[in-house]
């Protein structure tokens, strides 16, 4: 049976770097037989601020509802987007905001803590490009961006495994590093 992935591009340019990356995952798994979708979020139309947070309703617009669909229809969620300020690009992070909402991606119990996790059964690599070495960015700033992505969206709406690969520092990266780092993530897309 083939996997359905779902990659989502959260970097706002398409020719960056991030892209390159997507198009070597998604290659790669076509090529071992799955059925992959693409959602270059840029070329979404939305509005990315949630205007009423969650005590109101905020209609999505006919891309964001489409995206919730292949969402639904993913076993697989591939993220790939560039460190920005410790973080995710302000284009994904309105794109979860709007997107992973209650009711869709998670639900809280009444008069309880807790909430259901509405996403399980569905696994997930992040692919995540720094300027910053991979290092520096995990052990002396703590990967505050890893940590968001992986326990405070995927994990919370119930998607396990997350597998992060982080990548870099891209900045001053040579030709042959670039292509090193794509290999590697054709190699994790078949993994």
């Amino acid at each position: 049976m083939k996997q359905k992935i779902l990659l989502l591009l959260g970097h706002p340019q398409s020719d960056s770097f991030c892209a390159a990356l997507a198009t070597a995952y998604a290659q790669a798994a076509r090529d071992r037989g799955a059925e992959v979708r693409e959602l270059r979020l840029a070329a979404l139309q939305f509005n990315p601020v949630l205007l009423v947070g969650f005590r109101g309703e905020q209609p999505l617009e006919p891309d964001l509802v489409a995206a919730q669909a292949s969402i639904q229809w993913a076993e697989h969620l591939v993220f790939v987007y560039p460190t920005w300020w410790g973080s995710m690009p302000a284009l994904l992070k309105g794109f979860i905001d709007r997107v992973f909402l209650p009711g869709f991606a998670f639900r809280y119990r009444k008069d309880s803590s807790f909430w259901d996790k509405l996403l399980q059964g569905r696994s997930a690599d992040v692919i995540i490009t720094l300027d910053t070495p991979p290092f520096i960015y995990r052990w002396l700033m703590g990967a505050p961006g890893v940590k968001q992505m992986r326990a405070g969206v995927l994990e919370f709406c119930g998607v396990k495994p997350v597998r992060v690969s982080t990548l870099g520092p891209i900045r001053g990266s040579k030709p042959a590093q670039r292509e090193a780092w794509l290999r590697k993530i054709a190699r994790l897309a078949v993994s």
